[in-house]
Parts: structure tokens; C-alpha cells; sequence
């Protein structure tokens, strides 16, 4: 593979681990509507007055939870509810050797689901896939690869380090990226801390190449470990999820991947049902030279939960400025990002439990 498509493939990995950890990240309370229906019984009162009501019990019990506990629920990246993330970035990308700019596209889709392993622990279950858009033409770079091509071994494969003569941003390709999959063993009682809870888990990631094209994915299988550690206030939420991915199998004529991926959030809730913050992704590509390595953005956003019929879901918006970026290779100086994040509570489903 040369050499300036692996830097549109590094991009796309980047992309495509961008939001493991997500923006579940909004306060909320009992709507107007909620408090107007009747009749309701004493026991659904009394669990709509207590905000940290187990869900399960409350729906065992023949109740509806209110928003409020919904939201909170959300709020915990471990907690026993069903989310789909619907996530779409936007990356202003620059070519340092001559100053071109392009856009790159990502949607990814998220769904998270955990499956209780016995009263104290749940394996939380996330599993990503995404449909990026980079600013190459993956038919320019199969034909630059074929006009250099050379014989090895009686396989076609391209000699290393030979400059495209094409633009590094001309044309467009569009497909399914790499599938990606994170489990995460956790309690499934968050532990009281100061004023809020503190929430931890342990676990595992992998990688498939289900990539359309070569410029969309890495060719390569991946796995390495993962953890997570959120500290929820009545006001602050901040924390992170740190995933590392190494290949262990896949297209040898590929690049080697060993990159680490750290999500830190920080979130402020201004009233029950709207939250300021970020959660932005340091990357680190541990293939690269020390000076294109590191990508560390910092950024700031809203978002709102609402009820749709009786469905939560979150909507959000955030920017982020990215204070250290690769030097010679493609980075994103700028990136934002839209997502819709519907809930239900995991007690809906036997089979989760």
C-alpha cells in the first residue's frame, strides 16, 4: 500500500473509533404531561418521587419511568439501558505539503446493550459500524499502485515510499468502513462517591476489516484491551474510555496497527434537561514518526433530551479544535459533530437479562 493512502486510511481509522464512549450526557425531569396524567398508583408515585429508582423495579411493578430517570440512566456510560447512537462527524482536513484542504465525512452508527451476568456484574456490549467519505478516488490509487507494481515472489505488491503523481485530494470515495466491537465488564451497581457515583469496567475490543474499499479501512484484524472510568455529579459528569487496537491478522501488504484511542468527557448541566461539554478523542498512531503521532482536540457543544411519545432521545451538536495534530501527514485542524441518541430501558428485553 503506499505510502499517502495509508494517510486517508489512518484519517478513516480515526473516524471510525471516533465516539466509542458517546455523549450520553443530559439531566431531565418529569415533563408537565407527566405530572398531569391520572389516575396513577401509590406505588408508581412513590417511585416517580425517587429519582435513583431501579428501572427494572420499576417496570416489574407495572409502572412507566419518568424522563428524569430515564435521562439519569443514560447519563451512566455502564448502566442497564439500550441506546442507539446515530452519529455524524465532519472533518476539515489539510494536506501540509501543499496546503489543500478537503472534507471528510463519517456516519457511524452505534448500538449498546448489556446482558447481566449475575446480580453484580453486566457485560456492557457496544458495536460500532460507520460509512465514511474521503476525499480520494480509490480508483486514481489502484491504478497508481498497478503502474509500479512489481514482481515478488510471483505476487504483485507496491514497492514502499514512491510519491503519487496525483492529488493527495481529487475525487471522492464512499462505502461501509471496519466493524468494530468493545465489551465492557462492569458493576452493574455504581459505587457512591462524594455527592455522585463513580463508575468503572474492564475489557476488550476488536476490529474486522469489513471495508468496501482500501482507503476506507485498515485490512487488518485488531483487537486490545479497554477501560472506562466516569465520575457522575449532580452537576459535573467528566471521565474517559481508553481503547487500544493491535492487529493480529489480515492483508499483509497493509500497514500494521497499534493506535490507542482515549475519549475524555466533561459536561455541565445547566437545567434538568440541557448539558454543556465535550467528548473529543485523543488518537495517538504509534506507527507514526513522534511528530505526526499525536492528535488532541478540545471542543464544546450542547445538547437537549426530550421525549418522543414515550422514547428519550438526545439530540446534540459539538465543535472541536484540534491543539496538537500531526505535522507531515493529513490531519483534521477542525471537526464537528451532530448525533441522535434514542433509549430504552435493557428491562424491556428478557433477553438482556
Amino acid at each position: 500500500m503506499n505510502p499517502l493512502k495509508n494517510k486517508l486510511v489512518v484519517s478513516t481509522v480515526i473516524a471510525g473509533c471516533a465516539a466509542l464512549l458517546g455523549t450520553t450526557n443530559a439531566f431531565a425531569q418529569t415533563t408537565a404531561e407527566e405530572d398531569a396524567e391520572a389516575p396513577v398508583s401509590e406505588e408508581c408515585l412513590a417511585f416517580r418521587a425517587d429519582i435513583d429508582a431501579d428501572i427494572g423495579d420499576i417496570m416489574r411493578a407495572g409502572c412507566e419511568p419518568t424522563l428524569a430517570q430515564m435521562a439519569k440512566l443514560m447519563d451512566n456510560p455502564l448502566g442497564s439501558v439500550a441506546m442507539l447512537f446515530t452519529q455524524f462527524d465532519v472533518y476539515k482536513l489539510e494536506n501540509p505539503t501543499n496546503g489543500k484542504e478537503a472534507t471528510q465525512g463519517n456516519y457511524m452508527g452505534i448500538f449498546q446493550f448489556p446482558k447481566k451476568l449475575n446480580e453484580k456484574w453486566n457485560l456492557i456490549n457496544r458495536v460500532i459500524w460507520n460509512v465514511p467519505s474521503v476525499p480520494l478516488d480509490q480508483n486514481k490509487l489502484d491504478a497508481f499502485d498497478n503502474r509500479f507494481a512489481t514482481l515478488e515472489g510471483g505476487a504483485v505488491s507496491p514497492p514502499p515510499n514512491l510519491p503519487a503523481p496525483i492529488d493527495l485530494f481529487d475525487g471522492r470515495t464512499e462505502g461501509f468502513g471496519d466493524l468494530y466491537y468493545v465489551g465492557l465488564f462492569a458493576k452493574s451497581k455504581p459505587e457512591d462517591v462524594l455527592n455522585g457515583k463513580l463508575v468503572w469496567g474492564l475489557g476488550f475490543d476488536l476490529s474486522f476489516p469489513t471495508a468496501s474499499e482500501d482507503v476506507l479501512g485498515t485490512g487488518k484484524y485488531s483487537a486490545g484491551p479497554s477501560a472506562i472510568l466516569a465520575y457522575l455529579g449532580p452537576k459535573w459528569k467528566y471521565g474517559g474510555l481508553v481503547t487500544h487496537y493491535w492487529d493480529y491478522s489480515g492483508d499483509r501488504d497493509r500497514d500494521d496497527v497499534n493506535f490507542t484511542n482515549f475519549q475524555y468527557l466533561y459536561y455541565y448541566s445547566l437545567n434538568p434537561t440541557t448539558s454543556i461539554g465535550a467528548a473529543p478523542n485523543i488518537l495517538i498512531d504509534w506507527e507514526q514518526d513522534s511528530d505526526d503521532r499525536v492528535t488532541l482536540p478540545i471542543g464544546m457543544g450542547i445538547n437537549k433530551t426530550i421525549n418522543i411519545g414515550k422514547v428519550p432521545v438526545r439530540f446534540g451538536f459539538e465543535a472541536f479544535y484540534s491543539a496538537v495534530q500531526p505535522d507531515n501527514i493529513v490531519g483534521s485542524k477542525w471537526s464537528y459533530r451532530i448525533y441522535i441518541i434514542p433509549a430504552v430501558p435493557s428491562a424491556l428485553f428478557k433477553w438482556m437479562q
